[in-house]
């Protein structure tokens, strides 16, 4: 996804010179971008025997499922787990933590 957005569209060999190396092979790629299609990430245009891929959701909206994914089924929906989660894993040390606190706090008051 991150390629293709980047790209904005393009075929299978376009997303494959821009993985690098160790490049996984054509089928591989091409398998993973119809995995995305199926799951309504991404779509395609037919060109003769090919097909050009682009996204069909944008990178928040990706993010933004992906995300409550992670949080349902790795937190049990908690927030405060998922913090916690990183500040024992990444230990994040007290100023991080305060910092993401004033952000929320803005961002709160900004609607």
């Amino acid at each position: 996804m991150q390629i293709l957005w980047r790209l904005g569209k393009g075929f299978v060999k376009d997303i494959l010179k821009e993985i690098p190396a160790p490049k996984p092979s054509y089928n591989t790629v091409s398998t993973i971008i119809r995995i995305l299609e199926t799951k309504g990430f991404v779509e395609h245009r037919v060109f003769g025997n090919t097909h050009e891929y682009y996204p069909r959701i944008d990178k928040l909206n990706y993010t933004r499922q992906y995300m409550r994914a992670i949080l349902r089924d790795y937190f049990e929906n908690s927030h405060r787990e998922l913090v916690s989660f990183f500040a024992r894993e990444d230990q994040l040390d007290p100023q991080d933590l305060e910092e993401i606190i004033q952000k929320i706090k803005a961002q709160r008051k900004n609607g």
